[in-house]
């Protein structure tokens, strides 16, 4: 009887020695090495700016930009490269341009300043020199001068223009 019972205490030994073997170790990486794991992670670059520029005939004025799905996709794109596309007067009081690309709209219904950069049909970006009241998602807003000064760098009243939107 106690052969058998030494058999079955091996037997138990054996199988406690099998299932430890058989699970793996889990151990916590040491502090400094966790640092060194972050550090070698590339950075993603998903900050939203706070400005994005905008150029016209060489010359750059900032936007400063409004949080919104709009604005990120602008961005986005932008990270890519830089947007140009050419803006026509319009009404007397903006220049518009196609996009050359959708970008998700949040439209509602807002009266317009000058410097206002406006996302219209979602593939038009518009900008303000006067106002108007209409159903635009917002982009942002040109940080300028006086009025006049604004005019005359968009141009206004003198047809076509190219502009650039760049990070």
């Amino acid at each position: 009887m106690k052969t058998i019972l030494h058999i079955l205490a091996g037997l138990g030994a054996m199988l406690t020695l099998l299932a430890l073997l058989s699970c793996t170790k889990v151990t916590q990486p040491a502090a400094g090495q966790q640092e060194e794991e972050k550090q070698e992670q590339p950075q993603k670059e998903s900050k939203m700016p706070d400005t994005i520029q905008i150029t016209v005939a060489g010359k750059t004025l900032p936007v400063a930009l409004v949080n919104n799905a709009a604005t990120e996709a602008l961005v986005a794109a932008l990270r890519d490269a830089p947007i140009t596309y050419t803006a026509s007067d319009y009404g007397g009081f903006e220049k518009v341009g196609p996009l050359g690309r959708s970008l998700p709209a949040e439209n509602s219904q807002i009266t317009t300043q000058a410097g206002d950069v406006i996302l219209y049909s979602g593939n038009q970006i518009v900008l303000f020199y006067g106002s108007n009241t209409w159903s635009y998602t917002r982009i942002g807003k040109m940080e300028y001068g006086t009025l006049e000064e604004l005019k005359s760098f968009l141009k206004a009243g003198e047809g076509e223009i190219s502009v650039t939107l760049s990070l």
